[in-house]
């Protein structure tokens, strides 16, 4: 037996007790999601501001851009969850400004993100795919963060296993809707906890990968959208099979087709098509 604020991976004999979900300062309570996507958005600054420097580019343009972005992605992540899980929120719209809830979806973040910057580099007469280069490298530290801020949650989660990541999370401290019926048939008679793929921890582990290749390869990029465009074909990639064992996933309306999984196969194929364009006009 658990008890509901206890986390643990069996396989790795990693028992964890009292992981808060939030903490108190001045008697007002702080979501740690919060903090954490907060820590992941100001060290993804650094980086991408790192990026633009070694490439003879101002970072002051990230940190401007920042301005008008970080709102943009939260605005658009928070959009498209309530969009695609509508039903959570038709009866009462107003918890669709609860964001200590969490329900922010990434895609929608990046969506919100890539519009806010083109419209800021033409204004500024800027390079939108240079500019953004460096601004995919720091989405990735965002990512590979903020993930840990659903570990906190309890959420973002797939069906049972007994893989050597496993985790057990206690029932009643995971909600009602993220465990699936499959799910639920595996629950054990007299215990009180589920165990599962913490599908949070695959896609910050691939996202680290990603990250790694990326930031290396970045100063031998041969055009520019170039590493814009392996970010979202390879995070399209590893989204797309995490997504297919994620238990929350986010439908097409009536249908059985998860959204996410339809983004990402999207988001492969414009990369390829971008890089193409760019690529033929650098040998022109």
């Amino acid at each position: 037996m658990m008890e509901v604020k206890d986390i643990a991976f069996p396989n790795l004999h990693i028992y964890l007790t009292n992981v808060p979900r939030s903490f108190s300062i001045f008697g007002f309570e702080i979501m740690l999601y919060g903090v954490i996507i907060a820590a992941g958005i100001l060290l993804g600054l650094c980086v991408a501001a790192a990026d633009q420097k070694r490439h003879g580019l101002d970072p002051n343009t990230i940190w401007d851009v920042a301005i008008y972005g970080i709102p943009a992605g939260i605005i658009g992540a928070r959009i498209y969850y309530v969009i695609f899980y509508w039903e959570s929120y038709r009866d009462n719209p107003l918890s669709m400004f609860n964001l200590r809830a969490g329900g922010l979806a990434i895609y929608g973040g990046v969506i919100g993100a890539i519009l806010t910057v083109l419209i800021y580099t033409r204004i500024k007469k800027l390079s939108f795919f240079a500019t953004f280069d460096s601004i995919s490298l720091g989405f990735l530290v965002g990512q590979i963060i903020g993930r840990w801020g659903n570990f906190f949650n309890r959420e973002v989660f797939g069906g049972y296993t007994d893989n050597f990541f496993a985790m057990r999370l206690p029932i009643d401290a995971v909600r009602a809707r993220d465990i699936s019926p499959a799910l639920r048939e595996t629950i054990v008679e007299g215990t009180n906890y589920i165990q599962v793929h913490p599908t949070f921890l695959y896609e910050g582990l691939w996202n680290l990968a990603v990250l790694a290749a990326l930031w290396f390869y970045s100063p031998k990029k041969k055009f520019n959208g170039q590493i814009f465009c392996l970010y979202i074909a390879l995070y399209g990639v590893g989204r797309f099979w995490i997504e297919y064992i994620r238990t929350d996933r986010l439908y097409i309306g009536n249908t059985n087709i998860p959204v996410s999984m339809v983004v990402s196969v999207a988001m492969i194929l414009v990369s390829f098509i971008i890089a193409f364009i760019q690529k033929k006009q650098v040998k022109h």
